[in-house]
């Protein structure tokens, strides 16, 4: 099977989206059959965050992850994307650009935006998330802002086609107390909740599309 490329990327985002069958795989154990529309909250709050995407000077790709730093807060050092709260009614996908600019000192104007990927809600923090996909041909000049990222990782976009590094464990949550979770295993962090579910739809939609680019070659 190929390795995934920047015109994979593109295809699989102008097909239709696997949706949240696409996400369930990665979802904890408690939140999988649940009405979605039941589950959040009308005082909701919206925000979106950027799925971004590099070349390395072997033409592979590698994805933006951060580390968030520990603050008093449900998502306190956990691994997520460049993202944020949506700001005076700017458009979603402008939310993702900037959060990405002020989290990791990426400029918008560096970045091209490929498509969307399905909305998710996420519970403890009452935030439905819009998440995009971003490619920037060369790896950035990173600059984390240390107030809110603790490390930045930048794994193969190949290694989460690896079932390897699919995993399930217990944990306690600050709000949620034992669930029993999926994980991406990234190098000995651990890459859960709705950054796994994003990551888990988007890996859905590029594998629908490794097939036919195999009987193109």
């Amino acid at each position: 099977m190929p390795v995934p490329d920047i015109n994979i990327v593109k295809q699989a985002l102008r097909a239709p989206l696997p949706g949240v069958t696409g996400q369930d795989p990665m979802a904890p154990d408690s939140r999988r059959n649940i009405d979605r529309l039941r589950l959040m909250r009308p005082n909701r709050r919206e925000g979106a965050v950027l799925l971004l995407l590099y070349s390395n000077p072997a033409g592979n790709l590698h994805l933006v992850l951060i580390r968030r730093a520990e603050y008093d807060g449900v998502h306190s050092g956990q691994i997520a994307f460049p993202g944020g709260g949506r700001e005076n009614g700017e458009p979603l996908s402008e939310t993702a650009l900037r959060e990405t600019y002020e989290e990791v000192g990426v400029s918008p104007g560096r970045i091209t935006l490929l498509g969307p990927l399905t909305p998710l809600y996420i519970p403890p923090s009452n935030f439905e998330v819009s998440p995009f996909v971003g490619f920037t041909p060369a790896r950035p000049a990173f600059v984390p802002d240390s107030r809110e990222v603790a490390e930045i990782l930048q794994p193969p976009l190949a290694l989460f086609f690896d079932s390897e590094i699919r995993k399930r464990k217990t944990i306690r949550h600050a709000t949620l107390g034992l669930i029993n979770i999926p994980y991406y295993d990234v190098s000995g962090r651990d890459v859960w909740g709705a950054t796994a579910m994003i990551l888990s739809e988007f890996i859905g939609a590029l594998q629908a599309q490794l097939p036919r680019f195999a009987e193109k070659a």
